[in-house]
């Protein structure tokens, strides 16, 4: 039985134009030995399995074949030639620094470089992992580095260019090998596998191909392993099975519920992701991918960054013609969050599940008509708008809502001319118009000026449906419609402050400073329902006022109140309250508490030092 080779090996490029996946590179080399312009040190940097060692040896036959070809490709007859693929030739040296990297070894290497070739035109030295060579080592190899014989020529490679001191650095002409490509390396696979009668599915190299991560060497590792597993037959699903890999349909299901806001079967399929033993971080990258690729397909030009087979960018495309533009740049920011915070997370579940929720919720309101005001008529009584079925209201076009006094009208209203009224959305609303109404009202003060920190929401309240506007938003942001309220509930000091910590809660994503001002000073009940809050500087004053009318719609919503106002001062913080004290905050605190600290400051005539 013949010894067996793995396909690394076997399938290790032995020219220029076998090399994969560094054509910038090999050209660049090639066209050095055909103007005889090499450099006296190269270092060729870069990740694992990229082709560093293997260009480099590459290179050391090459310039060393006697009968080189006009590709400037070694001509593997020639006796230099066949000595190095008998690994018998005494003209190129390969170190492993790793385990030489001593004074005494560089000090053996240098003595060898005096010795000049007995065969061939130069002597080459194969340093790999050269960064492991201690600082000692480095020092003393600068001199032959810097000015070695003619004949004499280094490669060094490593995968850590960093950890190499300056002075090697400047002596070298620097070669940085990249990743190799999805493409390259499956297409590599795809030769690899004709040459060994393999049956292999393209989808399955593709994920092999992604698996290493641009490590040739790694995809040609799995490769073999997938062969022996599958009897020499590679199918999606088996690589999918035993790569810990997940099925790209999970992201096209994901995403098909996604856009139609269900959010049900969203959470369902996470479940099953979960269940089968995939990890949560690794979901969140997956989907994260997807959606990029999704974007990449909305244009021509950008198709060619997606890096898979052309059966599945054809599958993206597809998917990508059914969702918004919106939609998918909204879901990358949240899915870009959530890996940020998903590490740091106690409730990963939670974590994972929450920002699913909330694309599925933009993807309802994208598809939610623009109605500002529900088609509700309103009788000379205060009510409260009637529920109806999203549905309903959105096959009935409206005009935008006026903040106007409530005008009472007749008992049996006219609906069809309603229905056929086009939405308008006025510019520039009409000066208020006041109508005298038969038996006066009290009505409170509609305000005009919507918060322009809150889209302009109605006041409808559809069914329960992932679609809607949760409650606690829409309380939050809506602006007041032409209904007049009147409510006065009662309400305590407790109630009034435990809404405002759980409006504070909700909106603190949004705003650390709101969040602050809202927990970090007690705030005051006076009478007539005039809630005071008193802040340590004008910046907490002005985070209040700016999200003012979202508080105050609120907290009357809340209490059944219409009449809850809030006046809010500025105030110095008493030192005794204060977080953060500098250093005269700290002497007044100690003279308190010692009176000889002050007795003393005075005797020997000190002063603060405050800068």
């Amino acid at each position: 039985m013949d010894n067996f080779i793995v396909s690394a090996r076997k399938y290790r490029p032995v020219t220029f134009d076998t090399v994969v996946g560094q054509i910038s590179i090999t050209g660049t080399l090639k066209n050095a030995i055909r103007n005889n312009q090499l450099a006296q040190a190269f270092l060729f940097c870069g990740p694992r399995g990229v082709g560093k060692t293997t260009c480099a040896r590459i290179l050391a036959k090459t310039i060393n074949c006697l009968h080189p070809t006009a590709e400037t490709e070694p001509c593997n007859e020639c006796s230099s030639c066949k000595a190095f693929n008998d690994s018998a030739s005494f003209n190129i040296h390969e170190l492993d620094a790793a385990s030489n990297n001593s004074v005494d070894d560089i000090r053996n290497l240098v003595d060898q470089v005096r010795i000049p070739p007995q065969m061939g035109k130069y002597k080459v030295y194969i340093i790999d992992e050269v960064h492991m060579l201690s600082s000692q080592a480095f020092n003393a190899f600068l001199k032959t580095l810097e000015e070695p014989p003619a004949y004499a020529k280094f490669i060094l490679a490593t995968t850590e260019k960093h950890k190499i001191i300056p002075t090697i650095l400047s002596r070298c002409q620097i070669f940085d090998f990249k990743r190799i490509t999805v493409d390259d390396i499956a297409k590599h696979l795809a030769f690899v596998a004709k040459s060994e009668s393999v049956t292999a599915d393209s989808d399955a190299l593709h994920i092999i191909a992604h698996k290493a991560d641009g490590a040739l060497r790694d995809a040609l590792s799995v490769f073999d392993q997938m062969v022996n597993l599958g009897d020499r037959s590679i199918s999606r699903e088996l690589v999918l099975e035993n790569l810990n890999v997940l099925d790209y349909e999970y992201y096209f299901r994901i995403m098909d519920y996604i856009k139609d806001g269900n959010y049900k079967d969203t959470l369902l399929i996470v479940n099953e992701i979960i269940e089968k033993g995939f990890d949560g971080q690794h979901f969140i990258t997956g989907i994260g991918e997807h959606l990029r690729n999704l974007l990449m397909s909305f244009d021509a030009g950008t198709v060619k960054l997606i890096e898979t087979s052309d059966v599945v960018r054809a599958k993206y495309a597809n998917q990508a013609r059914t969702i918004s533009l919106q939609l998918l740049i909204d879901a990358l920011d949240i899915i870009n969050k959530c890996d940020v915070t998903y590490r740091t997370s106690n409730n990963k579940r939670l974590a994972l599940e929450v920002p699913l929720i909330q694309i599925c919720r933009y993807s309802g309101q994208m598809n939610m008509p623009n109605i500002t005001q529900p088609p509700a008529i309103q009788s000379s009584a205060v009510a409260e708008p009637k529920q109806v079925a999203y549905s309903q209201v959105a096959s009935t076009p409206v005009t935008p809502a006026i903040a106007t006094p409530l005008i009472p009208i007749a008992p049996n209203p006219i609906t069809a001319p309603l229905a056929e009224t086009p939405a308008v959305v006025a510019e520039n609303p009409p000066a208020q118009i006041t109508v005298p109404q038969p038996q006066p009202t009290k009505a409170a003060e509609i305000e005009a000026k919507p918060d322009h920190d809150a889209p302009v929401q109605s006041h409808h309240t559809s069914s329960i449906s992932i679609k809607s506007i949760t409650k606690a938003d829409q309380l939050a942001n809506s602006v007041k419609a032409d209904v007049v309220k009147d409510r006065t509930g009662s309400y305590t000091f407790e109630q009034i402050e435990a809404s405002l910590l759980r409006f504070a809660e909700m909106k603190k994503a949004d705003s650390s400073l709101f969040y602050s001002a809202l927990t970090s000073y007690k705030p005051v009940l006076q009478p007539n329902n005039v809630l005071l809050i008193t802040v340590g500087n004008t910046v907490l004053e002005k985070e209040l006022n700016e999200r003012r009318n979202m508080l105050l719609e609120f907290l009357r919503e809340e209490m059944k109140n219409d009449f809850v106002t809030m006046q809010i001062l500025v105030s110095e913080q008493p030192l005794e309250t204060k977080k953060y004290l500098n250093d005269r905050d700290k002497l007044e605190i100690m003279a308190n508490l010692n009176p000889n600290v002050g007795k003393l400051k005075d005797q020997l005539n000190l002063e603060l030092d405050l800068q």
